[in-house]
């Protein structure tokens, strides 16, 4: 069965383009991109080396709508638009969270490797691999 709402999460990287230029490619139904703050808290920032929180927050907001505006035109380029969402979380536990509370019925996203000792998360990526794993619906992933 085709499914009628596919979210695609966006972190900036060729690959989420890339599960974003599948997704408009594959599906003929609504398409949601998905950008996912994480907050960072202060014990992140070693004496100052990181901005002060509020304008990290801001930095952080101001490219996830310059991720899904980009995303907007990618689509109209295509003749297709894009829903876009930006949320604010741990990656993984966003999108599902909002794939279960959204109506979204298919996920499709871009894949990281890395240096990692499992070989799952060397494939797909840590938030990918949770995503697959834990996801109520199906899970395409782009490499």
């Amino acid at each position: 069965m085709a499914p009628e709402h596919v979210l695609v999460p966006l972190d900036g990287s060729p690959l989420a383009d890339d599960a974003l230029v599948h997704a408009l490619d594959t599906f003929e139904c609504r398409v949601t991109v998905l950008n996912v703050v994480t907050p960072l808290d202060s014990s992140m920032s070693e004496s100052g080396v990181l901005e002060p929180d509020e304008q990290r927050r801001e930095s952080a907001r101001d490219r996830a709508d310059e991720l899904v505006n980009r995303a907007e035109e990618r689509a109209a380029a295509a003749d297709r638009s894009v829903e876009t969402a930006v949320e604010t979380g741990d990656p993984a536990e966003t999108i599902i969270e909002y794939a279960e509370t959204n109506d979204v019925d298919h996920v499709v996203m871009g894949g990281h490797g890395g240096e990692r000792h499992e070989l799952a998360r060397r494939l797909l990526g840590t938030v990918a691999t949770t995503v697959v794993a834990e996801a109520p619906v199906t899970v395409t992933v782009v490499r």
